[in-house]
């Protein structure tokens, strides 16, 4: 069953979920024991296939860890925060997360693009 650890234990993800911003863009952390990747991936791959047919959904990217981590980030797109709530709360999400590895740890956290002038392009 994946665990899952507030990346902000200020604000953590399903205080985050009650807001309403749109678009919403998703950064997930996990951590896993390194025996336990190939279960990880699998996990992670039947979620991410299933969150690809929910309203909202843009687009997802995962990445690894250089130099042998066994940490894994997961950036995913979504059209604001409602789509991505009902997603996130839906049964058979929840009822997914027992298919992830033990050792696996993971942090979601929401997050809004901002404007910086000359750098970046905010909502």
């Amino acid at each position: 069953m994946l665990q899952l650890k507030p990346l902000d234990e200020n604000v953590p993800i399903f205080q985050q979920i009650s807001t309403d911003i749109s678009p919403v863009v998703l950064v997930n952390i996990f951590q896993v024991a390194e025996e336990d990747i190939p279960a990880l991936l699998a996990a992670w791959e039947a979620d991410a296939n299933w969150m690809k047919t929910q309203p909202g959904y843009i687009s997802t990217q995962l990445h690894q860890g250089i130099a042998g981590s066994t940490v894994f980030m997961n950036y995913a797109l979504w059209e604001s925060v409602a789509h991505f709530r009902a997603a996130f709360s839906h049964p058979d999400f929840k009822q997914a997360l027992s298919h992830y590895p033990s050792s696996a740890v993971a942090s979601p956290h929401l997050f809004t693009r901002l404007n910086v002038p000359n750098l970046c392009v905010g909502p």
